[in-house]
């Protein structure tokens, strides 16, 4: 009998809906369908998923089989005889494999897509590529062959069916539209009836190319600036808009003509267009402006040129405000000249300034700080004084010009007025001589040259011309020459001089200049006479050293005699001051008091820090008493006693500290505010009078002081120093 197993291979079929479902049948060749043997199903899955019928050797699966979680099971079959329990074939192992069904449907497993692709892009450019996978056995049939299908995004966009690649079908512009939604179908089985399908989703984003270029917002544009306005305001904004975004977007502002009075800017923030002021405008010069503006984009590629062959423009309109300006002059400075000497008021030059303003201010005029000039409201300057050209040659003046309608607008402009000169200043010596001549000099010999100097300007060269006096060119000693270059020689006109007789001589010289007319002066030349040795120095002249020393040192004696005055003034000045504060300080100072009062200085001198004062100028002339001639005992014991009970009267001495008090506090030149002031006042009720010793020069000589030793304890002081020294002189 032939032994073996009828199938070692089974297929079943996945996706059964059946809870058993018949495989095969294990049969041994040796069966004779008697019922006497046993089969056994050993292995993974056996008794799980696969059962046996022991008896017929038929297979279920008895689970759901799933060919993507596992496509075969490999087990073992055993026959056993049941009579006596051994197995009548060897252990067999078979395969049992799941066939696939179409159960699983397309799935794309990179999602979500996301692309991006230039605008304006031509037609046939590569977006993405998409990709869906089927879980299917691609073996089997066409259950995993995928066809991809474009369920949104017609006309724009287009897929190949077997590859999942999108195209761009159609040019698209990202101004218009800037992102699509684009949805993708795969199916398997080729798309034959049955197929599964999955889709996917896929946002394609346009990027922006510079395809667009910047045009204003407005034609036209108004705009207002005052005249006064500075250069660099800001006077307005101008803005376009450009539909690209981005670096696409920034764009540059310009003036179409080269305008010498605008600008513009751009602000790269807003991207807006800033028009300032380049340089100041003036409402009566022009009153308003046309400009244009233009504007472009920053970044151009050259193949997007066309784009761009011409430039946006606006107009804009400035109109000039007017401003109240202030005055100005025709000129920017004045220089004029006058002759020197000329009486006051006379007419030196105009100035002339106008408001600028439509309605003409008047103009009043002002000099500052001058008191040669004045100026009256037609602009006309002239003197107040007569100009000296030698003292002052130059005046620097600074006029004003202020609108009478608002003080406020005020200009100014330079003055410069010469001072002409005229001859007005005679010609003089240039230099103090020291001329000598000798006892033994001959007739002719040169004994000084001289020179001469003169204060005007001449408009040639200054020529001088001398000559002697008519007195002494008629009897003298001496003769001039002028040597015709401005210098003239003197010389002797006779033999011999006497310097016992004559020490000194003294000769006129006329110097006449050349101005118009010709000023003439007269010089005094001093001439010593001196004993000469035989070269013709001098040894001994008259006077001559005193007069030299004299000469050399005036300018020195000069400033001694000054400093000397000074410091007699000022010592003078002392005295009197010192003389007025003792009759400020002591108005009531008298000759018959001899008192002394001590101040104390509180800041630091302490009590022998003390000045004295002569008490009599604390008293008032209607509190002074009269000097009395010194009393008899009797009478002063008698005194003494009423003044033990009679004080001062409160009310005088309230008025005396008072009166005090006021003086101390409005003298400036009273004592230290705090110093200390005392004041010794008896009173003018006090019936014992004075015991001071002012008029003790009144009394008689051989006075008796013995009766101070009866006034008691408190006058043994004074009967000790008066009653002791006075009894020898008596």
């Amino acid at each position: 009998m032939k032994r073996g197993w009828v199938w070692n291979q089974f297929f079943v079929p996945e996706e059964m809906n059946k809870s058993s479902h018949h495989i095969g049948q294990l049969r041994s060749d040796i069966d004779k369908g008697n019922n006497s043997f046993q089969y056994k199903l050993l292995g993974a899955g056996a008794g799980s998923v696969f059962v046996i019928d022991e008896r017929t050797g038929d297979i279920y699966a008895v689970q759901k089989l799933d060919r993507e979680e596992q496509s075969l099971y490999t087990l073992r079959a055993q026959v056993i005889d049941t009579t006596t329990g051994k197995a009548v074939e060897p252990e067999s192992e078979f395969v049992i494999r799941v066939s696939d069904v179409n159960d699983n449907e397309p799935k794309f497993l990179d999602e979500p897509y996301e692309a991006v692709v230039p605008e304006m892009s031509p037609e046939g450019t590569l977006v993405i590529q998409v990709t869906a996978s089927d879980a299917d056995d691609p073996s089997s049939g066409n259950n995993a062959r995928l066809l991809y299908s474009l369920l949104q995004g017609q006309p724009y966009f287009s897929i190949e069916p077997t590859t999942g690649v999108i195209r761009i079908s159609s040019i698209m512009d990202r101004e218009l539209q800037d992102e699509y939604w684009v949805i993708i179908q795969a199916k398997d089985m080729v798309g034959l009836p049955g197929a599964l399908s999955g889709t996917t989703s896929v946002l394609i984003k346009l990027s922006d190319i510079n395809d667009n270029k910047p045009i204003f917002k407005e034609s036209l544009y108004r705009m207002t600036v005052s005249e006064s306005a500075p250069s660099g305001t800001s006077i307005g904004k101008i803005e376009a808009y450009d539909n690209d975004i981005g670096e696409n977007a920034e764009m540059d502002y310009s003036i179409e003509d080269d305008s010498q009075t605008f600008d513009i800017i751009t602000n790269n923030e807003t991207q807006e267009g800033i028009v300032i002021l380049k340089k100041k405008v003036d409402f009566e010069h022009q009153n308003h402006y046309r400009i244009r503006a233009k504007v472009k984009n920053r970044y151009v590629d050259e193949q997007l040129m066309g784009y761009h062959a011409e430039a946006s423009t606006t107009l804009i309109r400035v109109q000039v405000e007017d401003a109240d300006e202030p005055p100005v002059f025709l000129r920017p400075d004045y220089v004029f000249d006058i002759l020197e000497g000329q009486p006051q008021g006379s007419w030196v030059g105009v100035v002339l300034a106008i408001d600028p303003d439509q309605r003409r201010s008047p103009i009043k005029y002002s000099i500052t700080r001058s008191k040669v000039f004045l100026i009256d409201d037609n602009g006309t300057i002239v003197t107040t004084n007569p100009l000296d050209r030698e003292s002052t040659a130059w005046y620097n003046l600074s006029i004003t010009a202020t609108e009478k309608y608002n003080a406020q607008q005020i200009s100014s402009v330079p003055v410069y007025v010469q001072v002409l000169d005229i001859n007005d200043h005679a010609p003089e010596f240039s230099d103090y001589y020291e001329t000598y001549v000798c006892e033994n000099a001959d007739s002719g010999q040169i004994i000084q040259t001289i020179s001469a100097v003169d204060r005007d300007d001449s408009i040639e060269d200054h020529h001088f011309y001398f000559n002697l006096s008519v007195e002494d060119s008629k009897n003298s000693s001496f003769t001039i020459i002028d040597n015709r270059d401005n210098t003239a020689v003197i010389l002797t006109n006779r033999n011999g001089f006497s310097l016992q007789e004559e020490p000194v001589l003294y000769i006129s010289i006329l110097i006449a200049d050349n101005g118009i007319p010709s000023l003439t002066s007269t010089n005094t030349l001093t001439i010593h006479v001196c004993d000469c040795d035989d070269h013709g120095s001098a040894q001994t002249c008259s006077n001559k050293e005193f007069m030299l020393s004299m000469g050399l040192k005036t300018k020195v004696i000069i400033a001694v005699l000054m400093c000397i005055v000074i410091i007699f003034g000022f010592i003078f000045l002392i005295l009197i001051l010192k003389q007025q504060r003792k009759q400020t300080l002591f108005p009531e100072k008298g000759e018959d008091f001899g008192e002394n009062i001590f101040r104390y200085d509180e800041e630091g001198g302490g009590e022998a820090d003390t000045e004295a004062f002569d008490m009599g100028t604390l008293r008032s002339s209607t509190v002074l008493r009269a000097p009395r001639s010194r009393k008899r005992a009797a009478q002063v014991r008698s005194l003494y006693r009423q003044s033990l009970q009679v004080g001062p009267d409160s009310a005088i001495f309230r008025k005396f500290i008072l009166e005090k008090l006021e003086e101390a506090n409005t003298d400036p030149c009273a004592p230290p505010f705090d110093s200390l002031q005392t004041y010794a006042f008896e009173g003018t009720g006090s019936l014992a009078g004075s015991l001071s010793s002012i008029g003790s020069a009144l009394s008689d000589q051989d006075e008796n002081y013995d009766y101070l030793n009866e006034l008691g304890p408190r006058f043994k002081r004074l009967a000790c120093m008066f009653g002791s020294a006075m009894q020898p002189n008596n």
